[in-house]
């Protein structure tokens, strides 16, 4: 229940920082100027807003205004993402051009849409993964190796009592592997964590020899550091920015024509909608697993309209640098989820 409220929380948040971002000018307010100077910066005030600052003249002082405000910026943001999300979906391509072109009246800013994407995201996955058949399978399926490993461990604890020299010492350090597992397994069947143990702690150990011995533990309790992972993945999502855009960079390799800006106005974009695909498939998911692995096909179409509306390219030129830019995407992803596992063995 308190991971529902955190959802509910992200989701919320995200409203709000993104509204921050992206402030509405001109809207219409409650009230009259009834300050004859501005209570921001005390210039004299000519209409409802100050000519200086921008703040609006009259300034609300009541609850009513104030969970106002809250709801008008988790769900308007300015109007503006209602122009925004339909063509990020369907006309990403254009989006993208018309804002680096300077359109930028009509449409939520990459940056703001990009928060507000990322606590939605968290928010849906958040109220989804908890019910999820996938979770509850993975918890009778952990709770039938839990009783297999407590009878393997048992057994190897009778070996112990008997033996002595290596061979004891042996025993030892698989009663040790044994207790490890059994402690992981615990927690997916407790619902702590819903991953699978055994990849997980191959993945760990293989990053950790690339990393140093500091992901050694880390890679023998995974559930603790995935909780971790949890928690900062959102923290961290701004680097998937920075991570992705000199791929899309070598897409164009020293080209005039399209600069740094162009790039990461594609890339910021883009990122908004795999997380609101990743939303959308959560959901889905509950319902049918096999209707939500659909997506799993819909980026690369995805990233094909948007190259080839942002940088005005043929269908061929669009369709190979596409599925090139599929492959630098898993990649970037690789590198986010190292960055990501380094941070939480360091914590």
């Amino acid at each position: 229940m308190s991971g529902n409220f955190e959802a509910i929380g992200d989701a919320i948040t995200g409203g709000v920082v993104g509204r921050a971002v992206e402030p509405k000018a001109g809207e219409a307010i409650d009230g009259h100027a009834h300050e004859a100077q501005c209570l921001n910066c005390g210039a004299e005030l000519t209409g409802p807003y100050c000519n200086q600052c921008g703040q609006h003249a009259h300034v609300h002082k009541t609850l009513t205004a104030f969970f106002h405000d809250l709801a008008h910026g988790v769900f308007h943001l300015e109007g503006k993402l209602w122009n925004t999300i339909p063509m990020l979906v369907w006309r990403p391509g254009e989006l993208t051009r018309r804002y680096i072109d300077g359109q930028r009246a009509r449409f939520v800013s990459p940056i703001a849409l990009f928060l507000f994407c990322v606590f939605f995201m968290f928010a849906v996955v958040g109220l989804t993964s908890s019910t999820s058949r996938a979770t509850a399978k993975a918890e009778v399926d952990a709770a039938k190796d839990l009783g297999r490993d407590q009878q393997k461990l048992a057994t190897l604890q009778q070996q112990r009592a008997q033996a002595s020299g290596p061979v004891a010492a042996k025993l030892d350090e698989r009663i040790k592997e044994l207790q490890t597992e059994i402690t992981a397994v615990q927690a997916v069947k407790d619902g702590k964590a819903n991953i699978n143990m055994d990849f997980s702690r191959d993945f760990l150990g293989g990053i950790g020899d690339a990393f140093g011995g500091q992901l050694d533990e880390a890679s023998k309790n995974p559930e603790l550091l995935f909780y971790k992972l949890k928690t900062n993945a959102y923290k961290f999502s701004w680097a998937l920015i920075p991570i992705s855009v000199p791929f899309v960079w070598l897409l164009f390799p020293f080209s005039r024509r399209f600069r740094l800006y162009d790039h990461t106005v594609f890339v910021t974009y883009s990122l908004c909608f795999m997380m609101l695909l990743l939303a959308a498939s959560s959901v889905i998911g509950l319902v049918s697993d096999s209707i939500a692995g659909l997506a799993f096909f819909v980026p690369p179409f995805h990233m094909y309209r948007q190259l080839r509306g942002t940088y005005s390219l043929s269908k061929g030129s669009a369709i190979w640098r596409a599925i090139l830019l599929s492959i630098f995407a898993f990649i970037a992803i690789g590198l986010f989820a190292s960055l990501l596992v380094a941070v939480g063995a360091f914590e």
